[in-house]
C-alpha cells in the first residue's frame, strides 16, 4: 500500500555503489602506494558498507512482508466496512472536463460497495467556460441580471454548485446547460445526500478558474459532504483547488483504503484530506465508526 519498500531497496543500491568505490580504490592503491594502515582503513570501510547493504535488504524484505500483511487485512476487512455504509443515501457525480471513465468506474464501484447502487445525476462541466456566451444568456432574464459580468463569475459558479445539490428547481442550470454540459445524465428534482468532484483537465486559469473556485465553494456549502478524489498519481494534481474551496479530499480513489476514505466522508466522517499522499494531511482514514443496528 506505501511501497517504503523501495526507499530501502534505493538505499541498499547506495551502499553497493559505496561498496563498489571502496574495492575500486584498494585496487588502484595496491600497488604499493599506500601504507598497511590505510589499506587496513579501507578494509574497514568496505566491511562496514557490507553490514550496512545487508541490513538495508533485510529492513527492505520485512517492510515488503510487512506491506503485504497490510494489504491482505484491507483485503479482508474492505467489505464488511463498507457493507451498506450509505445504503439509501442519493450521491451526485461532477467532473471537470469530459469524464474519466476509469475514475468513473472507482467512485461507481465504492458507492456499489456501500450500498448505493447508481448515481442519482451526473454532470460534467465544459471548460474552459466561454463568459461572454454565458452573458448573452443570462442578460435575457432580469432574475440573473446579477451573476452577468466577468467580476460575477465566482458567484455564478457558487449558485451552479447550490443548485445542483439542492436539486428542485434549478433556473441557472436550465438556461445554462448548453453552454455548461459537457456531458448530463440524471434528474435534476432530489436532494443529494453526497456530492463527489474529479477533474479530468488541465488546471484552468483566468476566468474559468474563478469560475470553477466559486463552483466547488457552492458545493461545499451546500450542506451534504462534498468530496473531490483523484487517482494516486494523477499529474496535475487537483487537490490544492478542492482544498482552497472547502472540499475534503481523497488522493487514492483508485485504491481501497482511498474507495473507504470516500464512502466514509459520505457518510459523515470528520471532514479532511486522506489518502496515501502528501495531500494527506489528515491521514489515510478517517476514524471508522461502527453502524448504527438496523431497526425492527
Amino acid at each position: 500500500m506505501f511501497d517504503l519498500r523501495y526507499h530501502v531497496a534505493s538505499l541498499a543500491a547506495v551502499f553497493l555503489a559505496l561498496i563498489i568505490g571502496i574495492v575500486v580504490g584498494v585496487a588502484i592503491t595496491r600497488g604499493g602506494f599506500v601504507s598497511k594502515a590505510e589499506r587496513k582503513f579501507l578494509s574497514d570501510q568496505l566491511a562496514q558498507a557490507q553490514g550496512q547493504r545487508d541490513a538495508a535488504r533485510q529492513r527492505a524484505n520485512d517492510l515488503e512482508q510487512e506491506q503485504k500483511a497490510t494489504s491482505e487485512y484491507v483485503t479482508k476487512t474492505y467489505p464488511a466496512l463498507m457493507s451498506d455504509r450509505l445504503k439509501g443515501k442519493k450521491i451526485v457525480l461532477v467532473s471537470i472536463g469530459r469524464i474519466d471513465g476509469d475514475r468513473l468506474e472507482d467512485v461507481r464501484s465504492a458507492l456499489a460497495d456501500a450500498g448505493v447502487p447508481a448515481l442519482l445525476r451526473v454532470r460534467a462541466i465544459k471548460v474552459p467556460v466561454d463568459d461572454e456566451a454565458l452573458d448573452e444568456v443570462l442578460s435575457t432574464r432580469r432574475a440573473f441580471a446579477q451573476y452577468v459580468g466577468r467580476d460575477q463569475l465566482p458567484d455564478l459558479g457558487r449558485a451552479l454548485g447550490g443548485e445542483l445539490v439542492q436539486g428542485g428547481r434549478t433556473p441557472l442550470w436550465s438556461a445554462l446547460s448548453s453552454q455548461l454540459g459537457e456531458e448530463v445524465f440524471g434528474p435534476e428534482r432530489p436532494v443529494a445526500d453526497g456530492v463527489v468532484v474529479m477533474r479530468s483537465v488541465e488546471p484552468q486559469r483566468g476566468g474559468t478558474a474563478r469560475f470553477l473556485a466559486g463552483f466547488y465553494s457552492g458545493l461545499a456549502g451546500a450542506g451534504p459532504p462534498a468530496v473531490g478524489v483523484e487517482a494516486r498519481r494523477a499529474k496535475p494534481s487537483a487537490i490544492s483547488a478542492f482544498d482552497r474551496a472547502g472540499l475534503s479530499t481523497v488522493d487514492s480513489i483508485d485504491k481501497l483504503p482511498g474507495r473507504l476514505a470516500l464512502v466514509l466522508l459520505l457518510a459523515g466522517a470528520e471532514p479532511g484530506h486522506y489518502g496515501v499522499r502528501l495531500t494527506a494531511t489528515d491521514g489515510v482514514l478517517p476514524p471508522v465508526l461502527p453502524l448504527a443496528p438496523a431497526v425492527g
